[in-house]
């Protein structure tokens, strides 16, 4: 059941790429699947010792609006950890390195039609990074800015911020504030199974 009997590629690109998976269904049918298969992402929920999360406001072209996001990207450099990727992010869009990096929580974004996986890291005692990087096309007017947490997290339920890791991110980040951090897993935890 659910096993895959033939593929057929239909577009591959840098970031992702389209499948059409024909799969066995329950029934012993065959039926395909459009899938879009993504390099997959990490994103940082950022704290201060103030309380305040950072959040960037980015132009995104597929929804034709900006939005409010987490600083993040893709895992696109070859043989770099999730979590070294997550502080790159940080430094690349917000000008921050952490001193300490924690798993928050890992999310598939559209399950219905990608395997794109993000892994969301806390990150804190945040310092300046050391070298400004310099962003251009969709990142040139990006907004950075600090929010304390419990406002952005009221920013979710009044519908300002819709980006999914955004909001999976910041919840859990509330959740995990709230009981201590007892409960984060190490950084280097490994991915959900298959």
């Amino acid at each position: 059941m659910y096993e895959v009997v033939g593929s057929t590629e239909r577009f591959k690109g840098h970031i992702f790429g389209v499948v059409t998976d024909q799969v066995t269904m329950p029934g012993g049918e065959v039926a395909g699947r459009d899938v879009v298969r993504h390099v997959g992402a990490v994103g940082v929920v950022a704290l201060d010792d103030a309380g305040r999360v950072v959040l960037v406001r980015q132009y995104r072209h597929p929804v034709g609006r900006y939005l409010w996001e987490l600083p993040a990207g893709l895992i696109d450099v070859q043989g770099e950890g999730l979590a070294a990727a997550a502080l790159r992010e940080l430094a690349e869009e917000a000008d921050l390195t952490a001193g300490r990096v924690d798993l928050l929580v890992d999310m598939f974004t559209t399950p219905g039609c990608s395997d794109e996986m993000i892994r969301v890291f806390l990150a804190r005692d945040l310092v300046e990074a050391p070298e400004r990087h310099v962003r251009t096309e969709e990142e040139a007017d990006m907004q950075v800015d600090r929010v304390p947490l419990d406002d952005a997290v009221a920013m979710i339920f009044d519908g300002r911020i819709t980006n999914g890791p955004a909001v999976g991110g910041l919840l859990a980040a509330a959740r995990a504030r709230d009981t201590g951090f007892q409960d984060l897993r190490p950084a280097d935890a490994p991915l959900p199974p298959r």
